[in-house]
This record gives C-alpha cells, sequence and structure tokens, in this order.
C-alpha cells in the first residue's frame, strides 16, 4: 500500500487496545514508515523495487531503534497533541520501542500477501505469504480501513 493511510486502521485499533503498554504516536508512526521507501521510489523513479529492503523484517528491524530514540526524544512536544484528544500516557523507551516493533512488523505483515516484490525474509529471495487471491487482498484492505 504505498504511502496510503491503510495502515493507520490496524495501528489505530491496537493503539487503543493496549494504550497502557505501547506509546500511541510511535505505533502510528512506525506503522507508516516504511512507506517512505515507495514514496521515493515513485517520486524519483528509481530502478529499485517498489517495495524493497526495508519492507523485510530484516529491514524493517534497522529502522526500529532510530525511530524508537527519535520519537523518544520528541515525545515531549508530542504530548500537546495527545493531551488534546485525550490520550495522556505515561511513556517510556520501552513502550516507544514496543510500539515501534508492533507498527513497523505489523506493517510487513499486511503487506506481504498483496505485493510480490516484497521480500519479508530477506536475504532470502521468495515471498510466502503472497496470494494472487483477490478476495484476500479485498480482506486485508477491508481489514485496514
Amino acid at each position: 500500500m504505498p504511502f496510503t493511510p491503510f495502515h493507520l486502521g490496524p495501528a489505530l485499533v491496537i493503539g487503543i487496545i493496549f494504550i497502557y503498554y505501547v506509546d500511541f504516536p510511535t505505533l502510528l508512526v512506525a506503522s507508516v514508515i516504511l512507506d517512505i521507501e515507495p514514496f521515493f521510489v515513485l517520486l524519483l523513479d528509481l530502478n529499485y523495487p517498489l517495495h524493497g529492503f526495508i519492507h523485510s523484517f530484516l529491514g524493517g528491524t534497522f529502522i526500529i531503534l532510530p525511530l524508537s530514540y527519535i520519537m523518544f526524544k520528541i515525545r515531549p512536544f508530542l504530548n500537546l497533541i495527545t493531551d488534546f484528544f485525550k490520550l495522556e500516557q505515561k511513556s517510556s523507551f520501552l513502550n516507544i520501542l514496543a510500539a515501534s516493533i508492533i507498527g513497523i512488523y505489523l506493517h510487513i505483515s499486511l503487506d506481504s500477501p498483496l505485493y510480490s516484490d516484497i521480500q519479508p525474509f530477506f536475504p532470502l529471495n521468495f515471498n510466502p505469504f503472497f496470494s494472487t487471491s483477490a478476495l484476500l487482498g479485498i480482506g486485508i484492505y477491508l481489514f485496514c480501513a
């Protein structure tokens, strides 16, 4: 789902259910941050798969720590927004790290059945989750919406 808000749907539900355990803003950011890759591939017309390295579990793992660190540092500024929406949370680096892991791996898990160019277990060159079933694709899109 290149740079679409669809990944926010499951993240919103998970974030509300587990509000005391995961950092809500980090979960939202983590659930969509990987789509920077297809955005730049299309924008710059790169000769690179639309869903490349960071759409793998290994590539996504490289995003988790930097994202967690950045979100931890800017979290005090995000409190203004979360407090406005009555989503006050006591955040810790552990809550932020958990949200990063869940959001990024959820994104990869939702995209893997839909796109043949994703290699979730890179460097292995296959996608065991890919399905040509239109019903599965519609189900994933409905789940996300």
